[in-house]
């Protein structure tokens, strides 16, 4: 049925791009209709089932995102931050949903975003899982009923391979605390602490990142008082929870105005 969204996955032979080419293949409601490695790569010019060991999906890798992104609907995006900006200029020239979960974007690339919305819609979050956002929701309306004497510390573990800290989900959580307080995170965040580094500010939230094996993901917002801990955590075991969660939000904008979304804006939390 070609009524059913079209959608590409870029950065296709990396672990969540291979995810989400088998998710979005096997779901009745999209197509996948593209797939973008970098040039040179070796999976370029193949077949992309044949190129993950598997039967044929008559989806050939290209290296060229604006042929592949001409006849979507969609684009889903883990890649790295200058490809992302890259991509959100040429999904919006498509007007296809670009749905962002790349982490480790600064204000350059944010500023590139956010002008390549103006044109299509795009949902992007450091997290894509529903228990996650879910979690957001949380941390901003503990960090709204406690008070500064509460300390809000955020850790994270990821795999060996993760190379940006602290992880875009993170950053989301910190993200929250603040806005739950009416502050702006850069004011108030710690990123790293090493030597003598003084006693903690009030108010502060603090980051701390721990790397190793292969963990997909897990956060904890503490909130610490004097003679007691509020404690929020959530446990990834597999990745697969992201894409499905991009998929759905892929398929949620396809109605909606050029704009920036989050995956609250898609699962009606806000």
């Amino acid at each position: 049925m070609q009524d059913r969204p079209g959608l590409v996955v870029t950065g296709v032979s990396g672990r969540m791009g291979r995810v989400l080419a088998g998710l979005i293949a096997a779901d009745p409601g999209a197509r996948l209709v593209g797939a973008v490695e970098r040039a040179g790569h070796p999976w370029v010019g193949l077949d992309l089932g044949e190129a993950m060991g598997g039967a044929a999906l008559g989806v050939v890798v290209t290296d060229d995102p604006l042929e592949a992104f001409a006849t979507a609907q969609g684009v889903i995006d883990f890649t790295s931050p200058d490809a992302t900006v890259e991509f959100a200029g040429l999904a919006a020239q498509a007007r296809a949903v670009h749905v962002i979960g790349t982490t480790g974007l600064e204000a350059g690339h944010l500023a590139r975003i956010a002008a390549a919305a103006r044109h299509a819609p795009i949902v992007r979050a450091g997290n894509m899982s529903l228990g996650v956002n879910l979690l957001v929701a949380l941390t901003r309306k503990v960090a709204e009923a406690l008070g500064e004497d509460w300390d809000v510390e955020i850790v994270e573990a990821h795999h060996r391979m993760k190379v940006d800290a602290p992880s875009g989900t993170a950053l989301m959580l910190g993200e929250a605390a603040a806005e739950g307080r009416g502050v702006a995170l850069d004011a108030v965040a710690d990123r790293g602490r090493d030597g003598i580094t003084g006693a903690r500010g009030a108010g502060r939230i603090g980051f701390a990142s721990v790397r190793g094996g292969d963990i997909v993901g897990e956060h904890d917002v503490i909130f610490a008082g004097e003679g007691e801990r509020v404690v929020l955590r959530h446990v990834a075991t597999d990745r697969a929870i992201f894409a499905r969660g991009a998929i759905r939000a892929a398929l949620w904008g396809q109605d909606k105005v050029p704009g920036e979304y989050t995956m609250l804006d898609v699962l009606g939390l806000v």
